[in-house]
């Protein structure tokens, strides 16, 4: 769950999804896990960024953005130092930021398979 109760974690979705498109993230997916008992978090969405630069900027997009939309904040963030995976933990949606050939290698998409993904088409 977000720390604000009332935030719903498709509304969050939403305005993460939002957020990454502003900044020009590619390839944005977000994996439903809100059937699924027990699980750590209801969604993750995912996308990358081409350089070390625009991932850390794409993660910032997205801070912003959940704060100005929701007026929410993440409860952890990662991987700022070298920008090859952020994650951004809102509790109840995780958020993975990565460079290209990190996402190829970590394949959160094929993991999680037996879920429902939904891509999101590109506005570009």
């Amino acid at each position: 769950m977000t720390k604000d109760l009332e935030i719903d974690s498709k509304q969050l979705v939403d305005a993460i999804v939002s957020s990454m498109e502003d900044k020009k993230g590619l390839e944005i997916a977000y994996i439903d896990f809100s059937n699924v008992p027990n699980t750590i978090a209801r969604y993750f969405v995912i996308c990358h960024g081409t350089s070390n630069t625009q991932v850390a900027t794409l993660a910032d997009g997205v801070i912003d953005g959940v704060r100005e939309t929701l007026g929410s904040k993440p409860w952890n963030k990662e991987g700022y130092e070298n920008a090859e995976w952020i994650l951004l933990d809102y509790a109840d949606v995780v958020v993975h930021i990565f460079q290209e050939n990190s996402r190829d290698f970590y394949n959160l998409e094929d993991l999680w398979a037996d879920m429902e993904i939904t891509q999101i088409e590109s506005k570009q």
